[in-house]
């Protein structure tokens, strides 16, 4: 996550890289890059689990062509979960200000929300596994274990977004105290 940090502020221009030097502004510019940075992290989240739920389109238009009619709406209940993680990891505000101002900024708490981050990351392999499983299980007695295991990891998804949004609001809490 410091890389994608780094990249942020490694952008600014000039001007901006002149006023960081003077006290008043650099909490400003640090804030700005660590939204800047949240911001860019959950897009790329968000674009790679938009891809695995494209997926789950595409087995489910092969389950109707292949007349495995009866299985659409358990994989439409995995396909909601993980639309409803993706639209609440897009759609959150960027940045989270009360815990992202540079005063207010605890390290052990960064530190958390960077590690829930990376747990998302690497949820969309699993994700992608549970898809490729689901694939192979088409046409088989697998299929409905596998649609319930795909479900579950929606599930989980959406509960570890859930656990990193406590961890931003539990630094607000922490701090105004």
């Amino acid at each position: 996550m410091s890389d994608l940090f780094d990249r942020v502020t490694a952008e600014g221009d000039v001007f901006k890289k002149i006023l960081s030097k003077l006290p008043v502004f650099s909490g400003y510019f640090e804030r700005q890059n660590r939204r800047a940075a949240d911001k860019l992290m959950r897009e790329t989240i968000a674009s790679r689990f938009e891809e695995q739920w494209g997926r789950i389109s595409s087995v489910q238009r092969s389950l109707i062509s292949g007349g495995e009619i009866q299985y659409i709406d358990d994989l439409e209940a995995a396909a909601v979960k993980l639309r409803q993680f993706i639209d609440r990891v897009r759609t959150a505000s960027y940045g989270y200000a009360g815990f992202f101002d540079a005063i207010k900024i605890n390290e052990e708490e960064l530190s958390r929300l960077y590690d829930f981050d990376l747990t998302l990351l690497n949820m969309v392999d699993e994700i992608s596994r549970a898809i490729d499983n689901l694939e192979a299980s088409i046409g088989t007695e697998g299929l409905p274990a596998s649609i319930r295991h795909l479900t579950a990891l929606a599930s989980q998804c959406v509960e570890a977004f859930n656990r990193r949004t406590e961890v931003i609001q539990s630094g607000e809490t922490t701090q105004s105290q």
